[in-house]
């Protein structure tokens, strides 16, 4: 397993985390096979996908260390340490909870935790998460981010819910060290319909916008 450090350091490097939420979990190593193909390396499935945590142990021995591969939407401690014991690189969860962030030290990967207001993305930093997921990321736009980091410079934020292949770019210029993408990069449609070129190419897009490491 790579280290907290490593981990962190490649999201920061690639900019870009793919979100990959599905109604069951049998197309998730797919989906991840197809966004690598794009250039992405670092993926989160979803734990509300039915069989995320299989899909998890199955992409781990299938892309080794390879792909960055994280766990979100992890609500408690419990669900945490089945996804690093899956073989999770990071955790995500969409709200601030500091017995995640605590679990996440405990079995040494990295957390991102999510927060929407000044205090609670304060206190997620102090709390020891590694990054901060600002989510829903949408409702306020780039200068919400512009705006946190003017007296909080320190801070790491991953805007998260509603970036775009438009508004990326803009995220990242005003001081965020990523953004996560779900809907946007991974259509449903396609996935349904075997079209997985379709997410490749836009892994592509999405990296070039960003501007980070495919």
């Amino acid at each position: 397993m790579r280290s907290t450090h490593e981990t962190v350091a490649g999201i920061v490097a690639q900019r870009v985390i793919a979100i990959v939420r599905l109604t069951e979990g049998r197309r998730l190593v797919a989906v991840a096979e197809a966004l690598t193909r794009g250039g992405l390396a670092v993926i989160e499935f979803a734990m509300t996908t039915p069989g995320a945590l299989d899909a998890i142990r199955e992409a781990r021995a299938r892309f080794g260390d390879g792909l960055q591969l994280g766990a979100g939407t992890v609500l408690d401690a419990a669900m945490a340490r089945a996804a690093v014991e899956a073989g999770a690189d990071f955790i995500v969860t969409p709200v601030l909870k500091r017995e995640i962030i605590t679990a996440c030290r405990r079995y040494g990967v990295a957390c991102i935790a999510g927060a929407f207001t000044p205090t609670e993305i304060l206190r997620a930093t102090e709390w020891g998460a590694d990054l901060v997921k600002v989510f829903p990321a949408r409702i306020l736009g780039p200068g919400y981010i512009r705006d946190l980091l003017a007296p909080l410079p320190h801070l790491r934020l991953v805007p998260t819910g509603g970036v775009t292949r438009d508004t990326i770019a803009a995220f990242l210029a005003a001081g965020a060290v990523a953004a996560a993408v779900g809907s946007q990069l991974v259509d449903r449609s396609a996935v349904a319909e075997d079209r997985l070129e379709v997410l490749t190419e836009r892994a592509r897009q999405f990296l070039a916008a960003a501007g980070g490491e495919g």
